[in-house]
């Protein structure tokens, strides 16, 4: 039998939590969340209940609704700073038994076996690589993108990136880390820096996969969506134009 998701509100045994920060995504959220429920059904979780929160950020799109209607619990909120929404998700899950959390993005796709492969590796915390499939938002730009990014990216087992778009934690050394900072950008990195400076058991590994956006229109600003905005201006810029 597959992992039962917890109903909104339902309390009980522990169980597996994920948080899903949006601003105004009702283009992408549904796509994320039907590869949420795929993950949260993987036979290796041994049927362990897996609640799903998408916190709705100063939404005034139908990013919630969208969420409702397939069944997901939603907290709204006005705040306007991920990782406050992070953090609101994170307390909402633990205070209903949630042992693991697994945070992800609205604009990101995880695989059938993400929340599997993290519980696998048997550690304090998990950071995983993100790819992208789809460059074309980037127009003429696309392919060199694409190269670009793949030339300074590590996709394997001993990679240093962190991505909330693919990150895993107990809940025990989130609660001991001091959890997410209300920051606006880079709060993984700063919840990261935190578990190792508590000696937490980090997995820098590839086995968890998601695949992000590319798109133009990043939400936070300064993440990840900026850093490939900053490889196309370079990649436009006269140096290049000169060189070539």
């Amino acid at each position: 039998m597959g992992t039962q998701l917890c109903r909104p509100g339902q309390r009980g045994a522990a169980m597996i939590g994920v948080v899903v920060p949006a601003h105004n995504e009702e283009a992408l959220l549904p796509r994320a969340l039907a590869a949420l429920k795929l993950a949260a059904q993987h036979p290796a979780l041994d049927a362990e209940p897996v609640a799903i929160v998408v916190v709705a950020d100063s939404c005034c799109d139908q990013s919630a609704a969208i969420a409702r209607e397939r069944g997901v619990e939603v907290i709204e909120t006005g705040m306007r700073n991920v990782g406050a929404s992070r953090a609101l998700g994170a307390a909402a899950l633990i205070a209903r038994g949630a042992r693991w959390l697994a945070f992800t993005d609205a604009d990101s796709k995880v695989h059938p076996d993400w929340l599997a492969a993290q519980l696998a590796l048997e550690a304090d915390a998990v950071c995983g690589p993100v790819s992208v499939e789809d460059w074309s938002a980037h127009g003429a730009l696309s392919d060199a993108l694409r190269l670009h990014f793949l030339e300074r990216y590590l996709h394997a087992d001993g990679h240093r990136h962190i991505h909330a778009a693919n990150l895993g934690v107990s809940a025990a050394a989130y609660l001991a880390a001091g959890g997410f900072l209300p920051l606006a950008c880079s709060e993984d990195v700063a919840l990261v820096e935190a578990l190792q400076r508590n000696g937490a058991r980090i997995a820098w590994s590839a086995a968890p996969r998601v695949v992000t956006s590319a798109r133009t229109d990043a939400r936070a600003r300064g993440g990840f969506g900026d850093t490939l905005l900053a490889y196309r201006d370079w990649l436009s810029g006269p140096a290049v134009a000169k060189a070539s």
